[in-house]
């Protein structure tokens, strides 16, 4: 088998006993600022230049990209009720191997790490490169560092699947960090983010190895569509995220250990506690400012897996081996190609393609761009000469469909698993109008959906068909309507929205499009209702006077006088935030609250 193959073996490492030691972290650790078990990997909005940074346009994109419960700074803190008891919740993924994006195994079977890595390890590694442009300071000691670095030595398993997930991308890594004069510590970033999971997707709709959010993603040039995530795109998200670092780094002068900050938390939000600092008399370094939860746990994790790296023996773990040469190449293209065609063309299995090119959504590359495809350095040159033999007219399948009644642009777009742009582009249509009896032209897929098992449309089914509800609860799809929000869906059948969104592979916040299909775990009892519960026909009859409000926190606020305020219940706020009743309220903090518009005080 393939190499990359591997990656997607079904084989579920054993962590029961480190499961049960994990079980006594997250209750014992609860409390801990340092805890491992909180997510990393949240971001907030910057600029677009690499020149210059404004702090408050960067606190106003923070408002703008926030349309989930809890600000994106406090994304971890709203994953509290995701760490299981027996499971550790790390990136978007538990700890026994399952991708939490997807519901897919991608734990690596090598029979290699049953072995001790050590012994296989090159005299020319990447290791060894990495280590020696190290600039951080890695005789830094720390309580929350040490807390960080007894964990990680306690899961060598957990490293082993890391490090083997990152040996089809670290080279690259390495090398633009490199390139840049970047400390070579950034390049284990994605280890902290998303355990190098090219398709991790947290609840706070941040995605891929460097876990870019919507808004943050689209201000460093990573285009998102139906088609193509740039978030997820290996290439261009390293390039984005060392230009984020970057323009932290520079507006704090320097301060690498801010710029990490602030590539979790936001830039307004270490700036805020610098000047509260500053108004106090506090020194202005990362180790004492009073940051979010997850940001003061985030840089220590960083720290941690750097001094893991520097010196290994001295914490009794082995690296995997990674040799300092590519794996991969990027090969420009002239325009779309299905990637059943181009895994064929290069003598590679589709899902192999889909690992290297995560950032294809579909069943072929976008046909806006980009035009290239990363392959494995040694099937280059054969696919080059396979391409160039390859008529242009066969790179995708094109269907000729003549328009029947009833019929439109979005029908048949879906139909075809297209877009209705693309298929206005290709038959050159101005406007939505359309005839029936009409010949057009359709791109479509050479294989079957099924054939290309890592699409963003078979992950998720993957997903779906693979999670299960609570006890007494019964498993029904519900078919997305015009205008529906995960909110009402939630809220007509009676569960929780985070589950709901999580059953489904996405985010509370997610925008739904209409006849999308959802996984609903309900203990409603649907043999005795005469119709099924809707948003529209149960709890959300009135619902077109139902809004999401958002509300910041102002000074002498508490949950009580803004649930009166608003004609909610306290309770609600605490469900539709994830805060808890005793959560103390901060003055800016931003609330997310679904009202009756007629009835606000």
């Amino acid at each position: 088998m393939h190499y990359i193959a591997r990656l997607l073996a079904a084989t579920q490492l054993s962590l029961l006993a480190a499961c049960s030691h994990l079980e006594q972290i997250v209750s014992s650790e609860s409390t801990d600022d340092s805890t491992p078990a909180s997510e990393a990997g949240t971001q907030t909005g910057a600029p677009e230049s690499s020149s210059s940074v404004d702090v408050d346009q960067l606190a106003m994109q923070e408002t703008t990209d926030n349309d989930q419960t809890l600000s994106e700074i406090t994304r971890a803190e709203a994953h509290s009720d995701s760490q299981h008891a027996g499971e550790q919740y790390h990136n978007g993924q538990y700890l026994n191997g399952r991708d939490e994006s997807a519901g897919i195994l991608i734990t690596p079977s090598d029979p290699a790490i049953a072995r001790d890595p050590a012994e296989l390890i090159p005299k020319k590694d990447v290791w060894n490169r990495m280590r020696a442009s190290f600039k951080l300071d890695m005789e830094l000691t720390n309580p929350r560092i040490e807390s960080q670095l007894n964990w990680y030595a306690k899961h060598q398993s957990y490293l082993d699947r890391t490090f083997e997930r990152s040996s089809l991308y670290m080279y690259h890594i390495v090398s633009e960090a490199e390139r840049r004069g970047l400390p070579m510590e950034l390049a284990l970033l994605p280890v902290v983010e998303s355990a190098f999971d090219p398709f991790a997707y947290s609840h706070g709709r941040a995605a891929g190895i460097w876990q870019f959010i919507p808004g943050t993603g689209k201000h460093y040039g990573l285009r998102q569509t139906w088609w193509y995530d740039g978030r997820r795109d290996i290439v261009a998200s390293t390039e984005a995220a060392f230009n984020y670092l970057s323009d932290m780094a520079k507006y704090f002068k320097g301060d690498w250990l801010l710029a990490l900050a602030s590539y979790n938390s936001g830039a307004g939000t270490v700036q805020r506690a610098i000047r509260k600092n500053k108004a106090r008399g506090k020194p202005t370094d990362f180790w004492n400012l009073d940051l979010p939860r997850e940001t003061r746990a985030y840089v220590p994790k960083l720290l941690a897996i750097a001094k893991l790296v520097y010196k290994p023996e001295q914490y009794g773990v082995t690296l995997f081996p990674i040799d300092d040469k590519p794996y991969f190449d990027v090969v420009q293209l002239e325009s779309q190609i299905d990637l059943s065609q181009a895994a064929r063309l290069a003598k590679i299995d589709v899902d192999d393609l889909y690992i290297l090119n995560p950032g294809y959504n579909q069943w072929a590359t976008d046909p806006l761009g980009p035009h290239r495809l990363v392959l494995p350095i040694d099937r280059v040159e054969d696919f080059k000469k396979a391409y160039a033999e390859l008529p242009k007219e066969q790179r995708v399948n094109w269907t000729r469909y003549r328009v029947k009644a009833g019929d439109s642009l979005i029908s048949i777009a879906k139909k075809f698993k297209t877009t209705p742009q693309v298929v206005k582009d290709v038959n050159r249509i101005r406007g939505s109008l359309i005839r029936q009896g009409q010949q057009l032209l359709i791109p479509s897929s050479y294989e079957g959906a099924d054939y290309y098992a890592l699409s963003a449309d078979n992950r998720l089914e993957s997903k779906q068909s693979k999670v299960t509800g609570a006890a007494g609860t019964t498993r029904i799809e519900y078919t997305v309507k015009s205008g529906d929000t995960l909110w009402d869906i939630s809220r007509a059948y009676h569960v929780n929205v985070r589950k709901l969104a999580k059953w489904n592979g996405m985010a509370p916040g997610d925008v739904l499009s209409p006849g999308k299909k959802l996984v609903v775990w309900t203990k409603v009892n649907l043999a005795k209702s005469t119709t099924s519960p809707t948003p529209t026909t149960s709890a959300f009859s009135n619902r077109e006077i139902i809004r999401k409000v958002g509300y910041r926190v102002r000074q002498g606020d508490s949950l009580y006088l803004i649930a009166n305020k608003f004609n909610v219940s306290v309770n609600d706020l605490v469900k539709w935030n994830s805060i808890n009743k005793s959560s103390i309220l901060r003055p800016g903090q931003r609330l997310s609250i679904y009202v009756d518009v007629t009835e606000i005080n």
